[in-house]
C-alpha cells in the first residue's frame, strides 16, 4: 500500500530533507508540496539536489486538496504552525516539526514562545515525537509534535539515566554544538559566511534558549520531581550536525551499562564501547544517534556524549520514524542509509 504524503513548508531545510528521505520510500508518494514565497515555483528550481526526482510544483496551502491526504508533515515556522494545523481536515493524520505542540503546559507555552497558543485543544491531543520513548502513543496518535534538535541530543544522553537514578539529577551540564541548518534558511546577519566562519560562539547563555522548556518537562516527568540541568548551546561554522557533551555525577561504568541496556534493540541507538566518544562526521546525513561514555579523572564523575545530525534524526528523519508508526509501516523504512563520510 502507497500513503499520499503532504509536506507543508517544503522550501526549508528540513522540507528538503524530508523530500530526500521519502524519495525513497517503499510506501510513500508525496503528492503535495507548499510554499510560501516560492509558491509556483518547482522544487528543482529551489533546490536542484532533488531536480531528478519526479515532485509537485510548490503551491499555497490553501491550493492543496487533503480528502486524497494520509498523513501531513508541518515543516513551517514556530507559532505558525498551530493555526495552519488547526483548520486540516481532522481526519488527516499529522507530524509537526515546529515548537508549536512540543509543550504541555499553555502558560509554559507563552513563557518561552511569547504569546498564547492559538489551538489549546490540539496541544492537549499532541504526542511528544522523541521515538524511542513515546513510540505507542505514537503509533495511535493523530497529532505528533517533533522535538527540538538540541531537546532530542540531550534526552538521548540522559533520560534512561534519569529513570535509573544511577546520576546526581542536581549536577546535570549539558555542553552543545551545533550546526548552522539548525537557525534555519532564512536570510540572518550573523549566518553570513563572512560572520560565521572561522569562529565558533556561544549563544542562549544562561538558561534563555527555548528548548531548555523541553528539557524541564521531560525530565522533571521521568524523576518525579523539579529536574533543571545548565545548558549552553554553541554555534559552529558546520553544515549539519550536533554533540552534546554531557557532564554527570555518577559511576562511569554504570552509567554506560544503563545506557547500552536502554538502546540495546533500539535501530538507530548506537552506544560506542566505554571509552569511545562520537563525532558528528559519522552521523552526517543519517538518521543514527552515537552516544559513548568516558570516565572523567575525578572519580564518581563521567562524560556522556551524543552526536546527532539536526537536519535527521534531530528533526525530518525523526519525523519520519513517527509517520512510519502512525501509519502502520516499519519503523526503519526509508531511513537505514548509512551515513555519509567523508
Amino acid at each position: 500500500m502507497t500513503h499520499k504524503i503532504a509536506i507543508l513548508g517544503a522550501s526549508g531545510y528540513t522540507g528538503a530533507e524530508l523530500v530526500r528521505l521519502i524519495a525513497t520510500h517503499p510506501s510513500m508518494e508525496i503528492v503535495a508540496l507548499s510554499a510560501d514565497r516560492k509558491a509556483g515555483q518547482t522544487m528543482a528550481s529551489v533546490f536542484p539536489h532533488l531536480r531528478h526526482l519526479d515532485l509537485p510544483d510548490l503551491v499555497k496551502i490553501d491550493e492543496i486538496d487533503f480528502s486524497g491526504v494520509d498523513l501531513c508533515f508541518c515543516a513551517l515556522p514556530h507559532a505558525t504552525s498551530q493555526a495552519v494545523i488547526k483548520a486540516l481536515p481532522e481526519t488527516l493524520k499529522i507530524v509537526d516539526l515546529s515548537a508549536d505542540f512540543r509543550l504541555k503546559d499553555p502558560e509554559v507555552y507563552a513563557k518561552w514562545y511569547g504569546g498564547q497558543h492559538d489551538a489549546l485543544a490540539l496541544q492537549k491531543q499532541a504526542v511528544y515525537g522523541l521515538t524511542e520513548f513515546y513510540r505507542d502513543e505514537i503509533k495511535t496518535a493523530r497529532l505528533v509534535a517533533g522535538t527540538g534538535c538540541n531537546a532530542a541530543t540531550g534526552q538521548f544522553a540522559l533520560r534512561p539515566l534519569i529513570e535509573a537514578g544511577v546520576i546526581d539529577l542536581d549536577d546535570i551540564i549539558i555542553d552543545l554544538k551545533t550546526g548552522v541548518s539548525g537557525a534555519g534558511r532564512s536570510l540572518k546577519e550573523n549566518l553570513l559566511h563572512a560572520e560565521l566562519s572561522e569562529g565558533a560562539h556561544a549563544y542562549a547563555v544562561g538558561g534563555t534558549h527555548r528548548h531548555l522548556a523541553e528539557f524541564d518537562q521531560e525530565f522533571s516527568a521521568i524523576a518525579g520531581r523539579p529536574v533543571k540541568v545548565l545548558f549552553t548551546p554553541h554555534l559552529l561554522p558546520t553544515n549539519r550536525g550536533i554533540i552534546a557533551t554531557v557532564y554527570v555525577k555518577g559511576d562511569s561504568a554504570e552509567i554506560h551499562a544503563t545506557l547500552a541496556a536502554a538502546y540495546g534493540d533500539e535501530p538507530f541507538m548506537q552506544v560506542l564501547p566505554f571509552g569511545e566518544h562520537p563525532s558528528t562526521r559519522h552521523i552526517r546525513g543519517s538518521n543514527f544517534c552515537h552516544i559513548g561514555v568516558v570516565a572523567d579523572r575525578i572519580e564518581g564523575r563521567a562524560v556522556v556524549i551524543a552526536a546527532l545530525d539536526n537536519l535527521t534524526k534531530g528533526s525530518s528523519g525523526q519525523a519520519l520514524q513517527n509517520a512510519n508508526l502512525m501509519l502502520g509501516i516499519e519503523e526503519t523504512a526509508g531511513l537505514m542509509a548509512a551515513p555519509l563520510f567523508p
